[in-house]
């Protein structure tokens, strides 16, 4: 790993002004298929999350192009909302029942259908620490 680079697995561990850096630089499609490979999401789903249509992600697929910076911030927060999702539940498969699963707690709501924008996935992020420490209602 190059000095200043990161990877999906340690992302929550690096220093915030990397993910400023990264965000400003903007995720290259390399990086976009690494991740998407990792989170077990659609394309559609991706292009509602990023909030840009699938066919122009498809274009960045073909010309090797970055994600602009608000699209690329996006990116790294689901990334570290599935990070802490997997330590949350033990794993990967548990998380994603939970993340498609109705939640009481989020007015009966699934909550993936909350990570088309900073809010939402901040309000997935603080249902999950709740759970961590045991506040279920």
């Amino acid at each position: 790993m190059k000095p200043g680079e990161f990877t999906f697995e340690v992302l929550d561990s690096v220093n915030v002004f990397q993910l400023i850096e990264k965000t400003r630089e903007g995720i290259d499609f390399e990086m976009f298929d690494r991740i998407t490979g990792q989170i077990p999401l659609g394309l559609s789903v991706w292009s509602k999350i990023l909030n840009i249509s699938e066919r122009t992600i498809q274009r960045y697929r073909r010309d090797k192009k970055r994600f602009d910076p608000i699209h690329s911030e996006r990116l790294l927060m689901v990334i570290m909302l599935f990070n802490k999702g997997k330590e949350v539940f033990g794993g990967l498969n548990d998380f994603m029942a939970w993340l498609n699963s109705k939640s009481v707690p989020l007015g009966g709501i699934k909550p993936v259908s909350l990570l088309d924008n900073i809010f939402g996935i901040n309000m997935v992020r603080d249902e999950l620490v709740k759970i961590e420490h045991g506040i279920l209602a």
